[in-house]
């Protein structure tokens, strides 16, 4: 079974934040935020505004990448089909340039024996006078 690169990211997107959160409570990674709000105890106040302003942040990228694949989901059926159009035509072409080219050889070939057959006359009659 072969998971698409989107399942794929997914999986590692999921790995990556459990990864941030063990890293985050095992080593206490963001604890210079709490020192930060302890020494700035007016900092804190934001801290609202900044949660909200990455939560609406997080959800326009989602809704803008959503957005972006379905756009590169149409454009990729298009090209499929326009090249599977290019891909008839091109048959299609080199099907007739076959039967040219078969009708020019036998036409060729009818040129030599209406020559050959015209320098055949010419000689006989060139015989029979000289």
């Amino acid at each position: 079974m072969r998971f698409t690169t989107a399942f794929k990211d997914l999986v590692l997107l999921v790995v990556v934040t459990i990864f941030v959160f063990i890293l985050s409570y095992f080593f206490n990674v963001f604890v210079f935020l709490i020192e930060l709000f302890q020494k700035y105890p007016k900092a804190i106040t934001y801290i609202d505004e900044i949660i909200t302003g990455f939560l609406t942040l997080s959800i326009g990228l989602s809704i803008f990448a959503w957005r972006r694949w379905r756009e590169l989901k149409k454009e990729t059926a298009e090209r499929i089909k326009k090249q599977e159009e290019l891909i008839r035509l091109t048959a299609t072409q080199a099907e007739v340039e076959k039967i040219i080219s078969k009708q020019l050889r036998s036409d060729m070939d009818q040129m030599k024996q209406d020559v050959r057959e015209i320098l055949h006359l010419l000689l006989n009659k060139h015989k029979g006078t000289a």
